[in-house]
């Protein structure tokens, strides 16, 4: 009798044949006189959808919800029933004598056979083959401890209930919304679920704070001192300094009443010698651990701008077809504490230009089993960390080779010592006033070396000498004026690592610690969440960073006002993961996990179909309706009188109304320009608005601002002051009360050719006269803080440059480089 494999992908087939004596193919599969080695295609079974219990259930109506099925009935995934057929007659051989289930390790991988097995009729026993790598001897070794079914029946149990909890939140709770919200005219499907809703909300809560964050100004000084050795610079610190819990900004540099800061900094400039002190201590900086996989696709986004899908791709390609690396849909960054041994192999197989640090890691006898960092078998569950196999990369393409490098430097690099640095603290004593400057110097790269950080490099700070007796000279001074950042917005990496310790988010300590181990999704699907999201236009990619639509902002709003939050908070994802954990456990029951499913599917559907916007759940505004004078009202899609009668969408053309935009649209029957419209095509436009007679609301473009604006711009021009001579002409640039401008300019002369003017108000930023005046003698003015984004609501410092052409262009201080 022969012995069914069944795998997950092709592929893994072509190499288990190989791998069990290169079994020779026939047909789409392996066969010889003892194994027949077969695969799927990823999923070929899926769960009947509602229509296919009920034709009438096709229709999408309140009176077919809830719909949950009695039984979960499978169905062939309509484009794989061919494949589905021909694993069927494999399955129903009568010279089987068992099969083995050799999709990936864990609980999707459980569920991808067992749908195939049980919808095909089978009646064989079920061994399990449990891989880590696919390397010919992982796989050897693998077939030498098969598992029995009865020992993976808990994780199917959580891997059925995941899927079927999964089907009734996603279906009903998506009719129900779509439903609801295309009566009140919106005219999209709404799609909800487990985990891309909490996910939505980490980004909405994210950009709700950015655009109600109000900046604080506060004040930092700075000193220059002057010792035998040269010039060093120090920061004013506040005193016994206790952190204010109101203020999450608070730091020891931060002086936040301005007549104090005045009053230290006059203090200061008085001082002309000052005592010195200071402080060495040697600091150890450990390697970062081994990859799970958010971990990497963090690092790939960071590093190589990768969308954590195409990091993904990548290391499954790894995986698979060059078998260089182990399984990589992990969440453990530990391994196995018998795997001291293989380790030790992998380091020996390592050449190239990384072969020397290798090899110092044998030299020195650094792999320790008592590493629980490295070597840790309770913080495993299905793998291990994605480490390299003994397989030497053959054929990889430029971006293969850029995460297969990551994986191998991280590999060597955590059994490698901490790293030391020599931290130098110098306080200087400035009339009682404390100043610090650190010195930073890397004594023992270490680890470092690996990452081409192997230069001790030079203390920036001047050594103090003995015959100095501690004295500096102080130089001088400044006060300096800056103002707090909003939090940043997410994109990839940071939303990985969001989804990864949604926790954070959760009060209840048990279902936190829930979230703790296993995040929003799992480490395999955060990537196709977030791209979910993009495609169901819920998020939008501008760069790097992902921006919630208005799509999400209204999907929220009715949540919420429909009192079905626990939709959108990590909590609910939290708590079912804690459940599905426990059935792995054996210490849930599958029927109990989802009567809990049903009972929430149930209030979901009823708290959703049930909701009726009224005055109730309207908040009303200071406007008035032109038709009546009554009261205006926010509702969820316009701006409304009580009776309906008349209407305003809160929402044209990707963006957002204000309150304030809709008054001024009411009184003057236009409003702007206004920013950040978005076309059909995704781009960014500006335009007025204007109110028809008929009350409807249309697009203006015009230039009448601008006329205006040049006609009372050629009053000022007669009496404004002269500031420099134009560099265009010859001219001379004056100040009005709206720019600097060339008397020679068209708007402000009628035989005029100039076209030099820059606003005096630029993205929200004065332009100081003084860095006017260098803009244009040297072409570029100093580095101006405090701009502020128009597409991201954010501030940014930068330089003016003039062209040649008279045009004002930015150019940015040069940012951190990026470390591998």
């Amino acid at each position: 009798m022969k012995k069914l494999i069944i795998a997950e992908k092709p592929s893994v087939a072509r190499d288990l044949a190989k791998a069990l004596g290169k079994v020779p193919q026939k047909e789409d599969y392996f066969e010889n006189d003892e194994w027949i080695i077969d695969s799927a295609i990823g999923h070929l079974v899926e769960l009947y959808m509602p229509d296919d219990f009920d034709k009438k259930l096709k229709a999408w109506k309140i009176a077919n919800l809830p719909i949950i099925p009695p039984k979960f009935e499978l169905k062939p995934v309509t484009t794989a029933k061919k494949k589905f057929q021909s694993l069927k007659k494999q399955l129903k051989r009568k010279d089987v004598e068992h099969v083995i289930n050799a999709c990936d390790a864990g609980r999707e991988g459980e569920l991808i056979f067992n749908y195939i097995h049980e919808l095909s009729g089978s009646k064989l026993a079920i061994k399990r083959l449990w891989l880590m790598s696919m390397t010919d001897k992982s796989i050897r070794e693998a077939f030498t401890n098969l598992r029995d079914s009865s020992q993976m029946q808990p994780l199917l149990d959580a891997a059925r209930c995941r899927s079927e909890s999964d089907w009734l939140i996603g279906i009903n709770g998506t009719r129900a919304v779509t439903i609801k919200r295309n009566k009140a005219s919106s005219r999209q499907v709404s799609t909800v679920g487990r985990v891309q809703t909490p996910t939505l909300s980490l980004v909405i809560e994210r950009e709700h704070q950015i655009q109600a964050f109000e900046p604080q100004t506060f004040y930092n000084i700075r000193a220059n001192f002057e010792i035998a050795n040269g010039v060093y610079q120090g920061i004013y610190q506040k005193p016994d300094f206790k952190k204010d819990p109101n203020n999450d900004r608070d730091r020891v540099d931060r002086i936040w009443d301005k007549d104090l800061a005045e009053s230290i900094f006059e203090t200061v400039e008085k001082a002309s010698f000052c005592q010195v002190s200071e402080s060495k201590k040697r600091s150890k900086q450990s390697s970062a651990r081994l990859y799970d996989l958010t971990t990497l696709q963090r690092e790939a986004n960071r590093l190589h701008s990768l969308p954590a899908s195409r990091t993904l791709q990548i290391a499954q390609a790894l995986y698979e077809r060059h078998k260089v690396i182990t399984y990589p849909r992990t969440d453990s960054k530990a391994l196995p504490e018998d795997y001291v041994p293989t380790c030790t192999e992998l380091l020996k197989r390592v050449s190239g230009d990384l072969q020397p640090y290798a090899h110092k890691v044998l030299e020195n006898n650094w792999i320790s089993p008592k590493d629980k960092r490295v070597f840790n078998d309770k913080q495993i569950s299905d793998h291990f960390a994605i480490i390299p196999t003994s397989n030497s990369p053959q054929k990889l393409d430029a971006m293969e080779l850029k995460i297969y490098n990551l994986i191998l430097k991280r590999f060597i690099a955590v059994f490698y010592p901490p790293a030391e640095w020599d931290i130098t603290t110098r306080i200087t004593e400035v009339s009682d006033h404390s100043f610090k400057t650190e010195g930073k110097v890397l004594v023992d790269p270490s680890w470092l070396s690996i990452y081409g950080k192997d230069q001790g490099g030079e203390d920036t700070l001047p050594a103090l000498s003995p015959e100095q007796d501690k004295e500096a000279k102080l130089l001088d001074s400044e006060l300096i004026s800056d103002e707090t950042k909003p939090p940043p917005r997410y994109n990839e990496a940071t939303l990985l690592s969001g989804m990864e310790g949604a926790g954070k988010h959760v009060d209840d300590e048990e279902l936190a610690e829930a979230l703790k181990e296993k995040g929003l999704g799992t480490p395999a699907t955060r990537a196709s969440t977030i791209e979910h999201l993009i495609k169901e236009k819920y998020l939008r990619r501008e760069g790097t960073e992902l921006f919630p639509s208005l799509k999400a902002e209204d999907l929220f709003q009715f949540l919420h006002a429909a009192g079905v939050e626990v939709l959108t908070s990590p909590a609910m994802t939290g708590e079912w993961e804690q459940k599905l954990r426990m059935i792995e456990d054996g210490k849930m029951s599958r029927a109990t996990f989802m009567e809990g499913i049903s009972s929430m599917t149930k209030d979901f559907v009823e708290k959703t179909t049930g909701f009726d916007e009224t005055k109730a759940s309207l908040k009303e505004t200071n406007l008035h309706s032109p038709i009546d004078e009554q009261p205006l009202f926010e509702g969820l899609n316009s701006y409304q009188n009580e009776s309906g009668d008349f209407k305003i969408s809160k929402n044209i053309a990707g963006r957002r109304l204000t309150v304030e935009e809709v008054g001024i649209l009411l009184k003057d029957k236009r409003v702007g320009p206004l920013d950040d419209f978005i076309s059909k095509t995704g781009k960014r436009f500006s335009a007025m608005l204007k109110m028809e007679d008929d009350y409807k609301i249309s697009f203006l473009f015009d230039n009448s601002k601008n006329e205006q604006e040049e006609s009372i711009e050629k009053e000022m021009i007669k009496t404004a002051q002269v500031v420099v001579d134009c560099p265009l002409c010859k001219g001379s640039i004056r100040q009005t009360d709206l720019s600097f401008i060339c008397s020679n300019n068209k708007r402000v002369s009628d035989d005029g050719t100039c076209n030099f003017r820059i606003t005096r108000k630029l993205l929200d930023k004065e332009i100081p006269i003084e860095e006017l005046k260098k803009l244009v003698v040297d072409k570029k003015t100093g580095l101006i803080k405090g701009f502020i984004s128009r597409r991201t609501k954010r501030r940014f410092d930068a330089n003016l440059i003039l062209k040649d052409n008279g045009s004002i262009g930015f150019e940015f201080p040069p940012r951190k480089k990026k470390s591998a």
